[in-house]
């Protein structure tokens, strides 16, 4: 257990925040299937683009379980602690900053992985966020700019210097992008160089890795991104696994129906039937990406204009693979 503020954290597997991902059904599927805590999408700190419907959407948390946690992006601190202080106003409980994402279109706004080149900045933003808000503020980082400016240490202590209350560390730097392998010892040496919770990210797939994780950097918690996309039970599994040192079985094909069926649902209330069902093809996908005959179902489904018919096409795939149907040929 940790505490982000006066939110006390027991379970400690978390969602990271992903752009187009991690939504408001998303967010409250995976809490409900045992993240200890999840994150928003990415919320622009230019609030003229605040009456779009994506950012609508994004700044949406009806009937979110506490704490609510939001993240924000941008590169000036004026803008960034206006928009902590009206997303706070609309019902933030915890302020999270993105200086942790490598997408080029975010890092060429001066915003995301790209400030960590110039702590001057940081140090200027997160100064800026946490004066104005009472909520507490996180921070997500990567390791560095790049393999050869690993600076993570130095922002780490800026952060905790500025009253952050918690840091995300992804094992790879701005320039790596999401090549190679995730490492884990810059991680560790920020842990031990601050004394607020650290929480680990970065190719953590699995309870036995998660465990590893955790043992090897000493951090308080592992945050889970793309191992979640369509395996939202994932959260369940690691906690599982970490409590008491057994694999959970994997969920029966009935119960990831019954999972997937509920998503879609969720999906098309909140987004309406137009963009539900293409929001719907992405997640059908991922869930499906382990099936041998995912692909072509995937292909068929993809082709379904209404959410009638994608209801009733994943729920004859499932009888079809629960019956012992050969649906691959």
């Amino acid at each position: 257990m940790f505490q982000i503020g006066s939110y006390k954290i027991t379970v400690p597997v978390i969602l990271a925040p992903m752009a187009g991902v991690t939504d408001r059904p998303f967010r409250q599927l995976c809490k409900q299937l045992g993240a200890g805590l999840v994150v928003s999408e990415m919320v622009t700190a230019n609030t003229k683009l605040w009456n779009s419907r994506k950012s609508k959407l994004r700044l949406d948390h009806e009937g979110e379980a506490e704490p609510r946690a939001v993240q924000i992006a941008g590169g000036d601190p004026d803008m960034m602690a206006t928009a902590a202080r009206l997303n706070q106003e609309n019902g933030a409980q915890i302020i999270d900053i993105n200086m942790g994402c490598p997408a080029k279109k975010v890092c060429n706004k001066a915003a995301g992985s790209a400030l960590l080149k110039d702590e001057v900045l940081v140090r200027d933003i997160l100064t800026a966020v946490v004066k104005s808000v009472d909520v507490p503020v996180t921070l997500k980082i990567r390791t560095g700019w790049s393999p050869e400016h690993r600076n993570g240490v130095t922002i780490a202590k800026i952060a905790e210097d500025c009253g952050v209350q918690a840091l995300a560390v992804h094992g790879r730097t701005r320039a790596c992008g999401y090549k190679g392998e995730a490492e884990y010892d810059t991680i560790a040496t920020i842990k031990q160089s601050v004394s607020i919770p650290v929480f680990a990210n970065g190719d953590i797939c699995s309870p036995e890795k998660a465990k590893a994780v955790l043992e090897y950097t000493e951090a308080d918690a592992v945050m889970i991104g793309r191992a979640a996309q369509g395996r939202p039970w994932i959260f369940q599994e690691i906690s599982h696994y970490l409590q008491t040192g057994s694999l959970l079985a994997p969920p029966s094909l009935h119960d990831v129906a019954a999972i997937l069926l509920n998503h879609l649902n969720h999906l098309y209330t909140f987004y309406g039937d137009y963009m539900g069902i293409r929001i719907a093809r992405k997640h059908v996908g991922w869930y499906l990406r382990a099936h041998a005959s995912g692909n072509k179902f995937r292909q068929h489904f993809n082709q379904l204009e209404t959410t009638a018919a994608q209801r009733a096409s994943v729920q004859e795939y499932f009888e079809r693979l629960l019956n012992g149907e050969d649906i691959a040929a």
